[in-house]
C-alpha cells in the first residue's frame, strides 16, 4: 500500500472515533443557551407544563362536544368572553 492510500484509511477510521468524543448540549439539554437566551426563553414559554398534575379527574362529555359540532356547523358558536388585557389612556 502507499503512504496516501493507509493516511487516507488511518484518516477515515479515525473519524467515528472523534465524532464519539464531540459533545453536543443542544440534545442533552434543550433548555441549554447555545442558541441564545432569547431562544431558549421562547422555548422553555412553549413547555408550559409536560406533567402536569390536577386536584380532580379530567370530566368530558361526547353529548356537549357532539352540541359543539352542530353549533359550529350552523354558525352559531358561542361568543367567548371579551378579555382586555390591556389599559388605554389616549383618545383611541
Amino acid at each position: 500500500m502507499t503512504t496516501k492510500v493507509l493516511r487516507f484509511t488511518l484518516a477515515i477510521s479515525v473519524m467515528p472515533l472523534a465524532a464519539a468524543c464531540a459533545d453536543n448540549a443542544v440534545f442533552d439539554r434543550p433548555g441549554d443557551a447555545a442558541f441564545g437566551e432569547a431562544n431558549r426563553q421562547t422555548m422553555m414559554a412553549q413547555v408550559v407544563n409536560p406533567d402536569p398534575v390536577y386536584e380532580d379527574d379530567m370530566v368530558t362529555s361526547g353529548d356537549h362536544a357532539a352540541q359543539a359540532v352542530e353549533r359550529y356547523r350552523k354558525d352559531a358558536v358561542k361568543q367567548p368572553e371579551t378579555i382586555s388585557t390591556t389599559e388605554s389612556s389616549g383618545p383611541n
